[in-house]
């Protein structure tokens, strides 16, 4: 995992290969929120009735915590995992602060 300076703070980067069953998977899930967020918008200016809209904001959070799912699983396999056998076990701290954000 390298790590860039911008500005004041240090700033994580984490490789991914574009071409990867990961990352397409990734960016395939993003790109059907994104339509589905879409959808809610058109719903709105078309007048639907709330229930329906809500039904649909509450597929795009299932969406969203399918995404961080599998965000999470592909990060503790690599990033946790690296940072681990390179001796930087303070990812574990990041971690646990990480999920706590997730499981709010």
């Amino acid at each position: 995992m390298a790590e860039e300076n911008a500005c004041c703070c240090a700033v994580k980067h984490k490789h991914r290969d574009k071409e990867g069953k990961e990352y397409k998977c990734l960016i395939s899930r993003l790109r059907r929120i994104e339509g589905q967020v879409r959808g809610v918008e058109k719903m709105v200016e078309d007048d639907r009735y709330c229930v329906d809209i809500l039904t649909q904001v509450s597929a795009i959070q299932s969406a969203l915590n399918s995404f961080n799912k599998e965000l999470l699983a592909q990060h503790i396999r690599t990033c946790v995992v690296d940072d681990i056998r390179a001796g930087h076990d303070e990812v574990v701290d990041e971690l646990v602060v990480t999920l706590q954000k997730v499981m709010k």
